[in-house]
């Protein structure tokens, strides 16, 4: 198994999803894209986790998550095309109920986060979805392991404006699969340990000064 992302980089990301438009900050929540704050944005790591699935030999489906996820957005409104997104996950970081596995994953099998502690996530496209606005698709680079190999993510924006703290935030979730062999990352497969990772990505991102 492998960053399997669940929020880019966002992507994971990957969420600079909106449409053209004048932008005006809303001093009032809002779901309507082309009102969203431009700026640069920071993910709340406390509210931007990934959470990744695999088949367990067909038997079950392991499910675990990582924290303390690092990430950057540059949105941009009126032209969609121009926002960015870059993500840092912390491979040590992650959480999946078995302090063995949480081992497990550490080691040159999987992460090999003596060698690789992190992965990282650079968008290199935005496109928005033509029938609805709200959703967009990102492509980008996911690293890991040092290989990098080119990662869709299909992102929905949630809603955007004002929140705890008197800050401004917008919100996302991203779905992706990638196959951790293109990572380097078989240990198991032939035993029937899942190929295929499920990542869905959660967060929200906070407007900065």
């Amino acid at each position: 198994m492998r960053p399997y992302l669940r929020y880019a980089a966002a992507g994971i990301a990957s969420l600079a999803l909106l449409t053209g438009g004048a932008v005006v900050a809303q001093t009032t929540l809002t779901k309507v894209p082309s009102e969203v704050a431009a700026g640069a944005y920071k993910l709340d790591s406390d509210h931007g986790k990934i959470t990744w699935s695999v088949s367990h030999m067909g038997f079950s489906t392991y499910t675990g998550q990582f924290v303390n996820v690092q990430a950057e957005l540059s949105l941009n409104p009126s032209n969609p095309s121009a926002s960015t997104l870059t993500a840092t996950i912390p491979l040590t970081d992650v959480m999946t109920g078995s302090n063995g596995l949480d081992g497990h994953l550490q080691s040159p099998d999987f992460f090999d986060t003596a060698n690789h502690p992190t992965a990282t996530f650079v968008s290199r496209s935005v496109t928005i979805d033509a029938d609805d606005a709200n959703e967009a698709t990102v492509v980008g680079d996911l690293t890991l392991r040092g290989v990098t190999k080119p990662v869709t993510i299909e992102v929905e924006f949630n809603q955007a404006g004002p929140s705890m703290g008197n800050t401004y935030k917008a919100g996302f979730d991203g779905e992706a699969t990638i196959k951790r062999s293109d990572f380097g990352i078989t240990y198991g497969i032939p035993m029937g340990l899942g190929d295929d990772v499920k990542l869905h990505i959660e967060g929200e991102f906070t407007l900065q000064p």
